[in-house]
């Protein structure tokens, strides 16, 4: 059995008229209030939509397959535990570079496919065991970073850890806004805050995270996202996956449709990634066909889309084996270490 390729290049998509290059990092701009503060959120035209999402497309069979493959290419695979230990970081390298049974992949005709996790996501701790486990495999080291999940430490902490996660070999620094500034509308302070973030991350990719389920309304998370980018963010994430409500698809709409605003105005693409509560193999595959639908197929790679998940992977390796077998598998057979 093999399945249809969805890991391959893609078109290069317009803006103004002009091809848009992946590898171009967001240099932001000027901080615009004025189309800051113009920015309306129809709550109830976003809940249709995005109501009607899981009957739009019935992906079945071995697209379905395809599919799930393709989302495992997207996942940041992350643990953020207080007990974490570098053993159990070095495991989920392991898996991170070998996330789907290597005979599961040749019965579905990918076995000499290098099929890889978007990235691993740690602590600033474990830092270094995973940019050790994971030398040569080219997949990134995402950082969580800002006195994360609060983002209530002191600025120039935060930026130390920034600096020091960069230092120790980080691609990627997932940061924590301030919410306070969103939620007292002081949108000067979330850009300063967020081009410090920005410059102290130097080469490595900033994904800046909103905490989407604390900002109250729609419209305070599409202006903190459109700020967020202004300021220079790579990537906007919906959540830390600490929060009461973390990822959602009308949040994940708003958010997508700033950064479409984004690219309009400026020819420059931002990744998103929902993080918290994407658990579901039936889930992500939600979360690609909105991408899909909004942003076009180069937001279905991973230098602009990411799943932030710890137990995703786990069920879609089950869905892919009873694609294959027609049974469900027991949990301890796709173990994530």
């Amino acid at each position: 059995m093999s399945v249809p390729s969805t890991i391959g290049p893609v078109a290069v998509p317009m803006a103004n008229g002009k091809p848009q290059p992946h590898n171009i990092r967001n240099p932001g701009m000027a901080l615009d209030l004025d189309w800051v503060r113009g920015v309306q959120v129809n709550t109830s035209a976003v809940e249709r939509r995005t109501a009607s999402l899981p009957g739009r497309r019935s992906v079945k069979k071995d697209w379905q397959a395809a599919w799930l493959l393709k989302a495992v290419s997207l996942i940041d695979l992350t643990t953020l535990s207080g007990d974490d230990t570098e053993n159990r970081v070095h495991r989920l390298c392991r898996k991170a570079m070998q996330p789907v049974r290597q005979d599961l992949l040749e019965a579905l005709g990918m076995g000499d496919r290098h099929l890889t996790t978007g990235a691993v996501c740690v602590y600033h701790e474990m830092v270094p065991a995973a940019v050790r486990a994971l030398e040569g495999s080219g997949v990134p080291v995402a950082a969580v970073s800002t006195g994360f999940p609060a983002g209530l430490s002191p600025l120039n902490l935060r930026i130390a850890e920034i600096e020091a996660s960069v230092k120790a070999g980080a691609h990627e620094i997932d940061i924590v806004i301030s919410r306070r500034h969103v939620l007292t509308q002081n949108w000067q302070a979330l850009y300063d805050e967020m081009r410090a973030f920005r410059a102290a991350c130097g080469d490595a990719h900033v994904k800046a995270i909103l905490a989407t389920g604390d900002l109250q309304t729609l419209r305070n998370v599409a202006r903190a996202s459109l700020v967020c980018m202004m300021a220079g963010a790579d990537f906007i994430k919906t959540s830390t996956g600490k929060e009461g409500v973390n990822a959602t698809l009308p949040v994940s709409l708003v958010m997508v449709r700033q950064i479409r605003d984004y690219l309009d105005q400026t020819g420059i693409r931002i990744g998103f990634k929902p993080a918290g509560g994407v658990s579901k193999a039936k889930d992500s595959i939600n979360y690609m066909v909105l991408m899909k639908e909004e942003l076009g197929l180069p937001w279905l790679q991973p230098d602009l889309f990411r799943f932030g998940a710890s137990s995703l992977l786990g069920d879609i390796e089950r869905q892919l084996e009873h694609h294959l077998t027609g049974r469900y598998s027991a949990d301890f057979r796709h173990a994530m270490g």
